[in-house]
């Protein structure tokens, strides 16, 4: 069973965009990906500590309207 971890910011894109994202795309403060017509912020710091991470995925998950467990995380 997989955990969560730190992650660089271009992993965390990487992931976003096999879920679906698209972009990103500049914004007047930080970067952003699309969801059909919803948008995730990205933070612009270059490395997301694992309680970040766990933020950024439940938001995620509100997006996509579905549970990603730490599993299918990982393998993205």
């Amino acid at each position: 069973m997989a955990g969560w971890h730190p992650l660089k910011r271009r992993e965390f894109v990487r992931r976003l965009l096999a879920l679906g994202f698209t972009g990103p795309y500049s914004g007047a403060r930080h970067d952003f990906l699309i969801f059909r017509q919803r948008r995730q912020t990205i933070p612009s710091n270059t490395d997301y500590s694992v309680p970040q991470v766990k933020m950024l995925v439940r938001q995620v998950e509100t997006i996509v309207g579905r549970k990603i467990p730490a599993d299918e995380w990982a393998s993205l």
